[in-house]
């Protein structure tokens, strides 16, 4: 089966908490403390597998998570790194954030890796918070928590032209006849349900990527049919091929169904009828004297619009040559990077930054917690003058000095944040 789309959860590793510990040396009998830093969190890294063509996997497996950081040890060991995780994808998978549908990472063109979610940071041992005060610490600082994220992957086929056109008008068999591609062909009135891509070798190296993807009826843009499975395929084409049956044979009419096409793919996304299409009218072998009255409405109709009708037979070869010539030198004028959506939705910037406000039953004392709180203290040096004034102005726009007052603080309790003690003076 070939999947194109799967939703996963994903989960970065938790950071090492810091270790207390003093050292323990002969006739020292109050030795400094010595605890180590815990280890970074692993990463969740996406990496493209030319080896992969499928999401396949990701239907039979829920949940992925990288691992946690170690947790540092005594005489200033350092926790061992987390395992990043690395999820092998296709080219062409785009991972989006399941909640927002926004684009975290587009893996195609040279976006060949991308780390989607970052490892907790490892916490900080007892040894970076002795002071001239407390000079034996009894707190570290614990590891940041892991990020967990829902994300979609969905697989959009990479070639540089894509055959579009109703069920049964010759799509797979022009496929075949001019790629190394073999798709199932067989007289059914109903549509090739996976994208099959093969490679237009046009000799001397000359060449392009071409997909018959699958096909569509009515009513697709609104998720009718296979609808947005077939849409989605186009977005990452250059030029489309409009593949009309000139004979006849299924008593279509070519010039309804192409405006057909064209209008379900501006409905889904109008910059689509931006780009270069050509219409392959297909099996003039069973058209007497290879054409009719149908390939001239084409003419008259579509190539003052600046789109060109080439009467083809894909089954005995006829025409393709000047098709696939013409395919290319369109192709020529484009530019060769490949589509690739930018990135909209960034995981780490979405981290929790609440804080909590607890009153210490034991001691009277407020104590205040939180992740962006826990990171201030890491780099911000309180014992300085000028590092305390930063510290003060972060708990004002914060608003937890607000919020100390509203829970009934008064000046001289004690505050308490991550081992960290001072007295509550107001301003």
């Amino acid at each position: 089966m070939f999947a194109d789309s799967a939703k996963i959860i994903i989960k970065s590793g938790k950071g090492g908490d810091g270790h207390v510990s003093f050292r323990r040396e002969k006739y020292v009998p109050d030795g400094g403390p010595d605890g180590g830093d815990g280890g970074k969190g692993g990463d969740v890294i996406f990496e493209i597998d030319d080896r992969v063509n499928t999401l396949n996997d990701f239907r039979h497996k829920r949940k992925w998570a990288a691992k946690n950081g170690e947790e540092g040890g005594k005489k200033n060991c350092h926790g061992k790194k987390g395992e990043d995780l690395i999820i092998k994808v296709p080219a062409g998978t785009i991972v989006r954030d399941a909640e927002t549908d926004k684009v975290i990472a587009d893996m195609s063109g040279d976006n060949k890796r991308q780390i989607v979610l970052t490892g907790g940071k490892g916490g900080l041992g007892n040894q970076h918070f002795a002071t001239s005060s407390m000079q034996a610490p009894k707190y570290a600082q614990p590891g940041q928590e892991a990020l967990e994220l829902e994300v979609r992957l969905e697989l959009k086929v990479i070639a540089d032209v894509g055959l579009v056109g109703f069920p049964n008008v010759g799509k797979s068999t022009l496929l075949s006849s001019v790629t190394n591609a073999t798709p199932k062909i067989a007289n059914y009135h109903f549509t090739t349900l996976n994208p099959i891509l093969g490679v237009v070798s046009l000799g001397d190296g000359d060449g392009f990527v071409m997909a018959d993807i699958p096909g569509l009826i009515e009513g697709a843009s609104e998720g009718v049919g296979l609808g947005h499975e077939f849409l989605k395929h186009i977005e990452r084409t250059k030029v489309m091929i409009h593949v009309v049956d000139a004979a006849g044979t299924e008593g279509r009419d070519p010039i309804a169904d192409i405006y057909a096409i064209n209008h379900e793919l501006e409905s889904y996304n109008p910059k689509l009828l931006e780009k270069p299409q050509v219409i392959a009218a297909n099996k003039i072998d069973a058209i007497y004297e290879g054409e009719n009255e149908t390939i001239e409405k084409l003419r008259q109709e579509f190539e003052p619009k600046g789109v060109k009708v080439f009467p083809i037979s894909a089954v005995s070869h006829t025409g393709l040559k000047e098709l696939l010539y013409y395919v290319k030198g369109l192709l020529d004028q484009m530019d060769d990077a490949p589509i690739v959506y930018e990135q909209e939705y960034f995981p780490d910037s979405h981290t929790s930054d609440a804080y909590t406000v607890e009153i210490d039953p034991e001691d009277g004392a407020y104590v205040v917690e939180g992740p962006k709180i826990d990171k201030m203290l890491g780099y911000t040096n309180i014992d300085s003058e000028k590092g305390f004034l930063f510290f003060q102005k972060f708990l004002k726009q914060q608003g937890i000095l607000k919020e100390l007052e509203e829970k009934g603080i008064q000046e001289g309790d004690t505050v308490r944040m991550y081992g960290l003690e001072f007295d509550y003076y107001k301003e």
